[in-house]
């Protein structure tokens, strides 16, 4: 199971399984030895030019996931891994993204989330 949460509600993790942070930049005001982030999977994020260009913009959402899935296509190492906790006995199957902005339903986590669900439907046939 995948889920996706802002870290500044649940910094601790409790019930998280395994937990991924997925923004390029460290969640301001946030230390780290405060939360509990299993890996910071930066290079995940989207590319500089593609996060400025988005700001969050629920007009662009679409065309900002069609661009980011086109990112993600170049980094199948990285989706792979993601992939394999999903898998993973010893994380309760359950990996939980983490972001940082306040906007919760258009960002890059929530399309990270969709873009591994279609992923994972593609491997399981």
């Amino acid at each position: 199971m995948i889920k996706i949460e802002r870290i500044y509600n649940n910094p601790k993790g409790h019930d998280d399984g395994f937990r991924i942070l997925v923004d390029r930049l460290w969640p301001r005001g946030l230390s780290k030895d405060k939360v509990r982030v299993d890996l910071w999977q930066k290079d995940i994020a989207p590319s500089n030019s593609l996060r400025k260009w988005f700001g969050h913009d629920e007009k662009k959402w679409n065309e900002f996931k069609q661009r980011y899935f086109k990112e993600l296509d170049r980094k199948n190492e990285l989706v792979d891994m993601i992939l394999s906790k999903v898998k993973d006995e010893s994380t309760s199957s359950t990996i939980t993204l983490l972001y940082g902005t306040k906007e919760d339903r258009f960002n890059n986590a929530v399309a990270l989330k969709e873009y591994l669900e279609e992923k994972a439907k593609e491997y399981h046939g």
